[in-house]
């Protein structure tokens, strides 16, 4: 790791105040959180604030939606004899999801995979999020989503708002289908997968996804999101998808799939989100490249891939719930000073939302690193 002022602006070509300043604004938008940002392939930054520690293993939240994305893009390479059309292939059919049957819309059955890894397979977004139609807002009205004691049936069973391909809406369920698909090609769990294809190639430690709630253990992960990985791990998946889907001298990814993660896409013409991610190339963040994308999560949690600056950004954040170590069983007792309990947001009105952007900070941090590039 880079220390000192002089080394950060001569090897990796960003000034140490800024990165600084962004940590600053990090701490000001959620209870717990902390920043650490690559660069030329050096740790130029790297700070925590409350609950959070390198080590720790917090619930990501929907950071966890890109994994699921990452490992179907693996998928359909080692097993395009089972899913010979791919991202087109329609995937509620009796082979990929038996579970569907009989299914409760017609319509389902011209979903694809594709529109499934970019949330316009028609399905209704969680607690009203609305719809969106060529970038138009389409109000929404809720209806019951995920219920993480049933987690399959009620994905499969979410109602659609419109048919597949016509609209985007940013639904949980969607990303969870599409783990579903997966578990069903490839034969194992999502968690053993990505352990065999992502963890170990790129030497995680100890990882998983928050499966305990309360006295029910989900026999299934999530495909929606809830992983828990150390930050310098989170690091490590963002620094792969930099650098084309390659670790070390291992193509851990294929580069076509990562290829496609920043750019519009066919089975999204609505909103600027491609295979789980937020892409900015439409500059809708201002400051930062065209080329950056990046997947959010509840809480603040957010991993940033800019390959035109060739850096990676992980932002942590979360509640005291998503560091409660009976999430996953697997988290390092962590000796926390109680200095963050009482924190509150700052009040937030429909005029001010305490210049967070509402997304708790996500698109200021990715915009203040960009501009922490000095190059000489």
């Amino acid at each position: 790791m880079l220390k000192d002022a002089g080394s950060i602006r001569r090897l990796a070509g960003m000034e140490q105040d800024r990165l600084q300043q962004a940590f600053e604004f990090t701490s000001r938008c959620t209870q717990n959180g902390g920043l650490l940002v690559v660069r030329h392939g050096y740790l130029v930054y790297e700070g925590y604030f409350g609950r959070a520690h390198r080590n720790g293993n917090p619930d990501m939240a929907s950071t966890g939606k890109a994994v699921t994305s990452i490992a179907c893009g693996i998928m359909l390479q080692e097993f395009k004899n089972k899913i010979p059309d791919g991202l087109d292939q329609k995937v509620f059919t009796p082979v990929y999801l038996p579970e569907a049957f009989p299914l409760d819309d017609p319509r389902k059955a011209a979903i694809t995979l594709g529109q499934l890894l970019c949330m316009s397979a028609g399905f209704h977004g969680e607690g009203g999020s609305p719809g969106m139609v060529h970038g138009k807002v389409v109000p929404l009205t809720p209806v019951p989503g995920q219920d993480i004691r049933d987690l399959d049936g009620s994905s499969l069973r979410t109602p659609l708002w419109t048919d597949p391909g016509e609209g985007y809406s940013y639904s949980s369920p969607a990303p969870h289908i599409a783990s579903i698909v997966l578990r069903n090609v490839t034969g194992l769990e999502l968690q053993d997968y990505v352990n065999e294809r992502l963890a170990k190639p790129m030497g995680w430690g100890r990882w998983g996804y928050c499966l305990h709630r309360g006295d029910y253990l989900m026999p299934h992960a999530n495909g929606a999101g809830s992983t828990a990985l150390h930050a310098t791990d989170a690091l490590r998946f963002g620094y792969c998808l930099l650098h084309k889907g390659k670790w070390g001298d291992k193509q851990v990814v294929p580069a076509s799939y990562v290829a496609l993660c920043n750019k519009p896409l066919t089975y999204n013409v609505h909103t600027p989100f491609s295979l789980q991610f937020e892409n900015n190339s439409d500059g809708h963040v201002v400051a930062a490249p065209h080329d950056a994308y990046y997947k959010s999560g509840a809480g603040g949690f957010g991993i940033f891939v800019v390959p035109s600056l060739d850096l990676v950004i992980y932002k942590l954040g979360g509640s005291d719930g998503q560091w409660d170590a009976s999430l996953t069983g697997i988290q390092d007792p962590y000796q926390y000073d109680g200095s963050r309990a009482n924190w509150r947001p700052i009040q937030r009105t429909p005029f001010n939302d305490g210049g967070l952007g509402g997304d708790d900070g996500l698109r200021r941090v990715l915009e203040m690193v960009c501009t922490a590039v000095r190059e000489p």
